[in-house]
This record gives C-alpha cells, structure tokens and sequence, in this order.
C-alpha cells in the first residue's frame, strides 16, 4: 500500500486581503446607513443590508481560509481543510439569500415608488463599485483553484454590481424623474447574481457530499490505472476532494504477477498529481488471490 501526500499545496494565505476588504465594506455599510436615511433612499439602505451579508461573508471564508491552514491531529488526521468547502457553500447561500432580500425589496419599491435622491444614490454607489471591485481583484488569482476564495470574489463582483445598478438607476432618476428606473435595474441585477452564484452553490454541494471534483473525470482516471502495466482489474475506486483546493484518492489495484514495487507506486503517485490535481493517493495492491477476497460493496465496483 502506499500513500502520497508530499506534493501536496496548502491553501495560500490570504489575510492581507481579507483584512483590508473587511475592513472596506464595514465601513461602507455604515456610509450607506448614513447617507441612506438622510437621503430616504431605501435603494441604499438595501444595499447596505446585501453589503452587510458580504461582510459575513467574507468573514467566513477568512476563517475557514485560516482553519484550513491548521495542521492535522491524531483526531483530526485531515485537520480543518474540509472547512473550506462547508464556507464556499454558506458563502453560496448567502449570495443567493441576500440576492432574493434585494429582489424582494426592488418589488416593493416598483408597486409603491417613493421619493428618493438621485445624485446621492450615484455618489454612493460609485464609491461601492471602487471598494468592491478592488477588494475583488485582491482575490481574482485564487478564484480558479479555490472554491472558498471563488465565493469571496463573487461575493464582492456581485455587490459592486448591484452599486453599479444603482448607479444607473440614479442617473436615469436624476435625468427623467422615473422612480421605477430602480427597481427595474435592481431586478436585472438579481438575475445576473443568482447565475452566477448557482454554479458555486452546485459546485460546493457537490463536494460537500464527496462528489468527484468537477475539474476531473473519473472515467479518465480509471482508465489510467487500468492501463497500468500488470493491472488485471480495479475495485473501490474513490476520488473526492479534502479541501477546495486539494483532491484525494484510493484505489485497489489487482496485479497477479505481484507487488510492482514503490518505483512503481511512485511513478502512479506523480502522474496522477501531474494529469489530474490529485495530491493525496492512497494505493492498495492485491494479488486476487481467490481465498482471499476483498470485500465488495455495491458502489465498489471491479473493472
């Protein structure tokens, strides 16, 4: 049997940038609290409810970044990685609650229209898109390859657009007086934020219940390893993810001819790192020697 896990890359640390984004929309939440009532805009003071949720949610990708980083225990022997995915999908859930608060309200305001000021829900929210859009960049590299910080980044992209669909609806108020202009970009905006956020909501349900990563396929990889020289079959194949950034597998292996050896194991080990992202394998070599069978059961299926 053999176990790989020295190629293994953590999630990076990311505390600079959540520091300084939380540290932005808290204060933001309060400037669009303040200017909100002073200028009886309920399109702010929504905004700063769905800001408030970002807030949240960027504390909770934090701390699953930096429990994530813990290291194992003989309790824990994966220690805290599996938090990263439970925070990509609260962060998921967020969105898609906070995102149905603004749809709601933007009905509300389309059916009983009120006075609102135009140009301060403009200066408002231009200063809400240059803090969410460069509290956003400082995660766009990590978007890719980590689930968790992919739900920080959109948490961020959707709430500078919906301070971008406020600012339109300002300008449009300010220029014709038409009310529903708000409501009616609001709702657009919704629409644009739940796509987006759906597939991160599949995606992290997915890996909460041990799905197979969706950047790879299992068919590919057993056909890999049953290629593999001296390979008669394969039987309790598992591919799931530890973290959202790290990927783990087990497999067993029938070769007749006998035990390869670990050159052998190695050279699986670093492939199926180098072809599939798998960081953790675990490799177990049988004989199929017929008086001593494995157990099977029926998700254990022998190729």
């Amino acid at each position: 049997m053999s176990h790989s896990n020295d190629r293994s890359h953590g999630p990076t640390n990311y505390n600079r940038a959540f520091i300084i984004s939380v540290t932005l929309n808290t204060g933001f939440v309060v400037v669009e609290v303040i200017y909100g009532l002073v200028a009886n805009s309920l399109a702010l003071l929504a905004d700063a409810g769905h800001n408030l949720s970002d807030v949240l949610g960027l504390l909770l990708a934090w701390g699953a970044s930096f429990l994530g980083r813990r290291q194992p225990t003989p309790r824990r022997t994966y220690g805290l990685r599996r938090s990263s995915i439970l925070a990509a999908l609260l962060n998921a859930i967020l969105v898609l609650v906070a995102s149905g608060a603004v749809a709601w309200e933007a009905i509300q305001r389309f059916l009983k229209p009120s006075p609102v000021s135009g140009s301060t829900i403009i200066g408002v929210a231009a200063v809400g898109i240059a803090i969410n859009m460069g509290s956003a960049l400082m995660f766009l590299s990590g978007r890719e390859r980590d689930l968790n910080i992919r739900g920080a980044f959109l948490h961020l992209v959707a709430d500078a657009a919906v301070s971008l669909g406020a600012v339109l609806a300002g300008i449009a108020i300010v220029t014709t007086g038409w009310l529903w202009f708000d409501p009616v970009v609001s709702l657009m905006i919704v629409v644009v934020i739940v796509m987006s956020t759906w597939q991160l909501f599949q995606e992290s349900l997915n890996l909460v219940t041990d799905a197979v990563p969706a950047d790879i396929e299992p068919l590919a990889v057993r056909t890999y390893l049953a290629e593999l020289p001296g390979v008669a079959s394969i039987h309790d194949l598992h591919i799931w993810a530890m973290s959202t950034t790290e990927t783990a597998l087990t497999a067993h292996l029938i070769m007749p001819t006998g035990h390869p050896g670990d050159a052998f194991l190695e050279q699986v080990n670093r492939e199926l790192h180098d072809n599939f992202s798998i960081e953790h394998t675990t490799i177990q070599i049988e004989f199929g020697d017929p008086n001593y069978p494995c157990p099977l059961t029926q998700d254990n299926t022998v190729v």
